[in-house]
């Protein structure tokens, strides 16, 4: 009796599905002549409701998290002020002096060097510490405090790193440390301008993003360029977009299809002083620059982990979910079953109505014929 009472509770307590359904979606006929056909009819609620769900969790891959106010009293407010002088007035213009001097002194160097020099071979070795240097300059001009763990890139055929993409200041803070050759977006500007005319001298590959025929041409530069002892080590960002360093979205398969080893690269920032996340929707790479210059320091760590090989059995798309768990274990991020190229081209909702009725359809067909 004792039982037979509590699940009377339980049948009271349960909520009714029917006052959280409009009524012209409900069926007609009683439950026990319920079809899959009535089901599909309040399909519209719920693609509304799995579609803010979805939403949700995929923008929140790309939004930049503001900081909390602190100075909210009048002890504190005081002190923000003279952090805004001390960073406005007097780290920015140093530091914007220091970027100005580095590039003087690095173009002097780098165009000598392109024109002077014959040998093939020194003349590349020359450029790579060049470009190095130059990437020292860029860390210096934020205050950079990075630290590296694990051993250093070595250059050697037959291996492609893969690192979690945040800004396009982290093709910078590696390359400080070693000269690789990255696959990267074309950029107009003045960041295309370095592109064309002094990143292609370590052997970077550009690509547009738009063009289907360039993802061909840039697959073959790829496997060519890891056969060849002599080139920088390659190095690409597989998420293929940059994201709020909290989550890491899907990895292209494309590094994992090369035959050769993959080394992973965690980078993991430090928001305490400033958030390094370029959102490329909103603001132009120089302002993204002119915000890491106006913080006080930017606070990261970059780890190079152990070399990774397909396995027997193994398709290249498990093979990138493997390295992206190692990724995402070491840096701290959490993984999320979204392309990040939808960031930037989005499914019409046109496209997606068209799509959802297709499987209505073929449910419905399989249903009928069992």
């Amino acid at each position: 009796m004792a039982s037979s009472s509590v699940a009377g509770d339980i049948e009271l307590d349960r909520p009714n599905l029917e006052d959280y359904l409009p009524p012209d979606s409900l069926p007609q006929e009683s439950p026990g002549n319920l079809h899959l056909r009535d089901l599909l009819d309040i399909s519209p609620v719920l693609t509304e409701a799995a579609g803010a769900i979805v939403d949700d969790s995929f923008t929140r891959c790309f939004k930049s998290n503001s900081p909390e106010p602190w100075n909210w009293n009048i002890y504190l407010f005081p002190l923000w002020c003279l952090g805004v002088v001390i960073r406005y007035g007097i780290l920015f213009p140093l530091r914007g002096l220091t970027l100005l001097v580095g590039w003087i002194a690095f173009f002097a160097a780098f165009f000598s060097v392109h024109f002077l020099f014959k040998g093939q071979k020194m003349r590349s070795k020359i450029e790579r510490k060049l470009v190095e240097m130059m990437c020292s300059v860029f860390v210096a001009s934020w205050t950079g405090v990075i630290k590296y763990h694990g051993p250093r890139p070595s250059t050697r055929p037959h291996q492609v790193f893969v690192a979690n993409h945040t800004s396009m200041i982290d093709f910078i803070i590696l390359e400080q440390m070693t000269a690789f050759a990255v696959i990267m977006q074309k950029h107009p500007g003045w960041v295309g301008f370095i592109q064309k005319t002094i990143l292609e001298s370590v052997g970077c590959i550009w690509f547009n993003r738009n063009d289907l025929k360039d993802r061909e041409v840039v697959a073959k530069k790829l496997r060519d360029h890891v056969q060849h002892p002599d080139n920088n080590p390659l190095l690409i960002f597989p998420e293929g977009t940059c994201v709020n360093n909290q989550y890491t979205v899907m990895f292209k398969k494309g590094a994992f299809e090369l035959g050769c080893a993959v080394c992973p690269i965690a980078i993991k920032y430090n928001k305490i002083f400033v958030d390094a996340f370029w959102n490329s929707k909103k603001q132009s790479f120089t302002m993204h620059l002119v915000r890491l210059m106006t913080s006080w320091a930017v606070v990261c760590d970059v780890w190079y982990l152990e070399p990774q090989y397909l396995k027997e059995g193994e398709t290249a798309i498990q093979f990138a979910e493997r390295v992206r768990d190692m990724i995402a274990a070491r840096a701290g991020l959490k993984k999320v079953p979204w392309d990040g190229y939808l960031k930037h081209n989005r499914p019409s909702p046109k496209h997606t109505e068209e799509k959802q009725r297709i499987f209505a359809d073929s449910v419905l067909q399989r249903l009928e014929e069992s």
